[in-house]
């Protein structure tokens, strides 16, 4: 009997620990660029930026994306969120954001951060490492 307390007392102390560690391998971070390299700046506009920069939950660019939006007229912040939605992004990184985009990544409960400098410091910040 005190071994299956043990086990589940055991069990219930390491469940936050393997939730979190879930957690951080689902994240996917875009960032909105200027170029296709991480050392390239983020972008001032993050619906109609050239391109995505895709960075895993190690901070290490694993794609970039041409923006379908970057030349829309009209609709470029909901649609670009969408896309990135769909591409399974968790948070978005760019120089500026507009209110009809962040509401749209609230919807799809998509973080959003304001950084300017290089893309790679940018997802270092996001992801607090040094």
């Amino acid at each position: 009997m005190k071994k299956i307390i043990l086990i589940g007392i055991a069990f219930l102390l390491l469940c936050p620990v393997m939730g979190n560690a879930a957690n951080t391998e689902k994240i996917k971070i875009a960032v909105a660029s200027c170029d296709k390299t991480a050392k390239a700046s983020v972008s001032n506009k993050a619906a109609k930026c050239p391109y995505y920069l895709m960075f895993d939950s190690k901070g290490e660019m694993t794609e970039v994306i041409d923006n379908p939006y970057g030349d829309a007229s009209r609709g470029a912040g909901p649609s670009a969120a969408k896309f990135l939605a769909q591409k399974g992004v968790t948070i978005v990184i760019a120089g500026n954001f507009g209110s009809k985009m962040i509401n749209t990544l609230k919807s799809k409960g998509i973080t959003h951060f304001e950084f300017k400098g290089r893309a790679d410091d940018a997802v270092k910040r996001v992801l607090n490492k040094p």
